[in-house]
């Protein structure tokens, strides 16, 4: 990836188009928000997938990330939570619940930042 800096930040063209970053969210999307974003969809993504191996049918999901940032420490993230708000068929909670960890076993993301940032997980069958 190439970020060519603009007057108001930096910007990327990918093969979905042109991302905006910036520090003030009135030019672009912030650095932490796409973090959050990355961690948040990677994971949700991975459980689809491992739901629908298993036989479970995931027909909406939503994800609310709650983030914790340490301002004394340049603002940095020290907590990700995130909730999944999962709606299908054949959604059983056990089942549900090892699938989310065996997600989080399998997110790039997620793996990337333990160790670093506190991830924690919830979910709610709808």
């Amino acid at each position: 990836m190439k970020f060519q800096m603009k007057e108001n930040g930096f910007e990327t063209i990918v093969e979905y188009g042109t991302l905006q970053i910036s520090g003030n969210e009135e030019y672009g999307y912030r650095p932490y928000q796409l973090m959050v974003g990355s961690i948040a969809v990677c994971g949700g993504g991975v459980l689809r997938k491992v739901l629908e191996k298993q036989r479970m049918t995931v027909s909406d999901m939503t994800i609310d990330a709650d983030v914790e940032r340490n301002p004394d420490e340049a603002n940095k993230i020290t907590k990700i939570h995130l909730h999944y708000n999962i709606n299908g068929e054949g959604l059983k909670e056990a089942k549900v619940e090892k699938a989310v960890e065996l997600a989080r076993k399998n997110c790039p993301m997620a793996q990337t930042i333990i160790g670093a940032v506190e991830l924690t997980e919830s979910f709610s069958i709808i």
